[in-house]
């Protein structure tokens, strides 16, 4: 196979503009409301996951965290039903772009330091300095809780953007071996098929897991600042 490996992470363009906005609009289509006084099955099922979540998540919140429900319910919508409509063959996923990714971390994460300086200015300010520090460390702590603090935003954007990536990229490989092996042994492209069926479930899984850790991320750092 002469395709590059690394063909499915450039950007769409059509006419010479990137259509990612296109697609990072598209999953809120997969969401549609009810009007009617009995929802369908498919309607109840996306509420009952959204309430499902929604308590899970906010119930270590108080009041100034829990208006942050709706922000964060859309966020793993989001997440999550672009990471499962990137696994649709010749598909492009927004979030393998690191890019991207820190565009959501960023802003989130400066929302909730911001919120936790406003609201526990003296508690936040304690984080970056632990009680009974000998005063010869002093400097070396406020500096190592400080590269802590602001790396924050980075490893919620890697951690996406790498597991989202790596999955890809070895459904490629191994759905590349497959069809070499067709033509060479049928038994072990038979079982190199299995293993990728197998892989394509596993990131099934992986592509939800993410969007929660990612949202569930976001929430802690919520809840230490509210």
């Amino acid at each position: 196979m002469n395709e590059n490996l690394f063909a499915s992470f450039i950007t769409p363009m059509m006419f010479g503009l990137p259509l990612v906005t296109l697609i990072v609009l598209f999953p809120s289509l997969l969401f549609p409301t009810s009007s009617r006084l009995v929802n369908n099955r498919l309607i109840s099922l996306q509420q009952w996951m959204l309430q499902l979540v929604s308590k899970q998540m906010m119930s270590i919140h108080n009041t100034k965290g829990q208006t942050w429900a709706l922000m964060l319910m859309s966020l793993i919508l989001f997440i999550g039903s672009t990471n499962l409509l990137g696994l649709l063959p010749h598909s492009f996923t927004p979030t393998t772009q690191l890019s991207m990714n820190l565009g959501m971390a960023i802003p989130l994460w400066a929302g909730a330091v911001i919120t936790g300086f406003r609201n526990k200015t003296k508690a936040s300010l304690a984080h970056f300095l632990p009680q009974g520090t000998p005063t010869p460390l002093i400097p070396m702590l406020v500096i190592i809780e400080t590269i802590s603090l602001f790396i924050q935003p980075v490893a919620l954007a890697v951690r996406l953007t790498a597991n989202i990536t790596a999955g890809h990229l070895l459904i490629h490989l191994i759905g590349g071996a497959t069809l070499a092996l067709m033509s060479i042994n049928t038994t072990t492209a038979l079982i190199t098929f299995i293993i990728l069926i197998l892989l394509t479930v596993l990131e099934f899984a992986v592509a939800m897991i993410q969007a929660y850790v990612f949202t569930l991320l976001v929430s802690l750092y919520l809840h230490d600042n509210t």
